[in-house]
């Protein structure tokens, strides 16, 4: 591999001198005054992340949020105005009634209500999501994880000059949250001329511990293990959980004298190859040339039509198209496997023929260990590492889980509900219902019908699901929900690997000639509009766990084909005897 000295980390506009947009002092003390008067925004997570990474020089040289020049051309060339190249879009949206009330300045606030930043207002623009999604993450398939949640987003951009006042407070592992400048000094102190970093947002196994450290060897340098510690992809590891499996190997099993683990509170796109050029940046920043690239990389699955949305080796090929400017080598991830024969890790195409070769699959360590309380094996992972997971992910029977059922009103969901609410009952299961004629009624009282109120009723839902499963309780959720992108959004607050979606497909005929109300008639004669499956589109899902029909089967026979699914799955013992949790 060719070498790149210390000098190309000074070469701008990636590596050299790093934005700054944190005010001290006098200056500060005068913003925290004057926000008291200013009206407010209450920023997202994802706004928070973006935030933190432009205020300490990450996403150098951006140095806001994009105005509208900026986000066109990135968009359209993944450049800025002026030329730099910059993959993805940065921006902070609000919806347009509270644009109506801001001034010429607004204080920006965490969730909590703790002030961030104050910003000029110096533009705002509208936007297209759908042409967003295209352009910026190829796609408008709602099972991409950035579509279905800009279904939250406001319709308005604003842009302007940024001050921030307060960096977001972390407690947690506060000795590894290191900004681009440290990470830089503790590198430049280790004295080598090459740095490759390893981006992360997984547990570490053997095999990651192996392709690390033969980067480093390969570049003859430092390596910088730099998890991402922000919004990932739904159904991660959470980063307490990996943070403490990293700061575990690093310390036992990596060379002191030429590592270093920091944290990085990126929220991530899931945006494949042009995410990968926002890695490369951010790398670049923190005096990174070098960066691992893996296969698929920042990729969020499989499309619809269950392709991937990207294909495996786009973003190698993308970054690699863009490594003069970025002044960065790539080095591809391997896919490495293990010969239990010699005790050693080789590449996968250079197993020898007829040699054993042994690896698991993420969905595996799920599936196979994890969800059965199996300890997985040494020659995959490092005691540390299945300790910790073990731990913090018990077996499935003894965790909570949510059903939700979705299907036109009348296809049967409540009333499968009610039996399999008894049937796990008498398995010993603690089971919430959260029907949603009953939730409406209570929870979402005022709300209308319009797209926005059904969106905000079913993210409701979602949430008080998502709290109920947390704590490892059960619980049922039967609405409508007709629409994919928010269907997901509820399944990303519940958890990916907790949610079972119950898909129940009654014709809309035979729906109607079970409606007492008769609803479908009055909406088939047009006296009232927006019924869903008439005038207001059903969304059916795409690859639901469990889809159920009603001509012909009982409620009792559909709710033992849910129960028989959670045994599969490991969320029931199948022994009834023994299926206490």
């Amino acid at each position: 591999m060719a070498e790149m000295t210390k000098k190309a980390n000074l070469i701008p506009p990636y590596g050299g001198k790093l934005v700054n947009l944190v005010v001290t002092g006098k200056e500060r003390d005068e913003l925290v005054e004057k926000a008291t008067h200013l009206p407010s925004i209450k920023i997202s997570a994802r706004n928070l992340c973006d935030l933190e990474l432009l205020a300490n020089g990450s996403f150098s040289p951006l140095d806001r949020f994009m105005g509208h020049k900026d986000y066109e051309r990135v968009l359209e060339e993944m450049r800025l105005v002026d030329g730099t190249m910059f993959p993805l879009p940065i921006t902070l949206t609000i919806d347009k009634d509270a644009y109506e009330s801001l001034g010429a300045e607004v204080a920006l606030r965490d969730a909590h209500n703790n002030l961030v930043a104050v910003m000029k207002v110096e533009e705002a623009f509208p936007y297209d999501k759908d042409r967003e999604a295209r352009l910026a993450y190829g796609s408008n398939d709602a099972l991409h994880p950035m579509v279905s949640e800009m279904v939250r987003w406001g319709n308005l951009c604003i842009s302007g000059e940024l001050k921030v006042v307060n960096m977001p407070t972390y407690y947690d592992f506060k000795e590894l949250r290191r900004t681009p400048a440290e990470v830089r000094a503790m590198l430049e102190e280790m004295g080598n001329d090459n740095v490759v970093a390893f981006q992360t947002r997984n547990p570490l196994h053997r095999i990651h511990e192996e392709l690390t450290k033969r980067a480093a060897a390969e570049v003859g340098g430092s390596l910088l293990i730099h998890p991402v510690v922000g919004l990932t992809k739904p159904g991660d590891v959470d980063h307490f959980t990996r943070v403490r499996i990293y700061k575990a190997l690093v310390e036992k099993y990596y060379e002191q004298d030429s590592t270093v683990l920091s944290l990085l509170p990126l929220a991530m796109r899931m945006a494949g190859p042009r995410e990968a050029l926002l890695h490369g940046i951010i790398r670049r920043n923190h005096g990174v040339n070098h960066f691992i690239i893996g296969r698929d990389h920042a990729g969020p699955g499989k499309d619809s039509t269950g392709k991937p949305f990207y294909g495996p080796y786009d973003a190698q090929e993308l970054f690699d198209s863009f490594a003069g400017e970025l002044q960065m080598k790539s080095v591809p991830f391997q896919a490495l496997v293990y010969l239990p024969d010699t005790n050693e890790y080789v590449e996968v195409d250079k197993v020898p023929a007829g040699v054993k070769s042994m690896d698991i699959s993420g969905t595996q360590v799920r599936d196979d260990y994890l969800a059965k309380g199996k300890l997985l094996p040494e020659w995959f992972t490092r005691p540390e590492t299945a300790k910790i997971l073990r731990q913090m992910y018990p077996p499935r029977h003894n965790m909570g889980f949510c059903i939700w059922f979705t299907g036109l009103s009348g296809a049967g969901k409540t009333a499968t509900a009610e039996v399999l609410t008894t049937l796990l009952l008498e398995r010993g299961k603690q089971v919430t219902q959260l029907d949603g004629d009953v939730v409406r009624t209570h929870l979402s009282k005022g709300l209308g019908f319009t797209k926005e109120d059904r969106d905000t009723n079913i993210l409701r839902i979602g949430f008080v699901a998502s709290e109920i499963v947390r704590h490892a309780g059960v619980v049922i959720c039967a609405a409508i929900s007709p629409y994919i992108a928010i269907r997901n959004e509820a399944r990303k607050m519940v958890g990916t690997d907790q949610f079972i979606e119950v898909f129940v497909d009654t014709p809309i005929d035979v729906c109607a000639s079970r409606d007492i109300k008769g609803l479908y008639a009055k909406a088939f004669r047009g006296e009232i509009k927006g019924f869903t499956g008439v005038d207001d589109p059903y969304e059916k899902p795409v690859n639901p766990e469990i889809t159920l029909g009603t001509v012909g089967v009982t409620p009792e026979e559909n709710a033992r084909i849910i129960i028989k699914h959670l045994e599969e799955k490991g969320y029931l013992l199948s022994d009834v005897t023994a299926g206490v949790a």
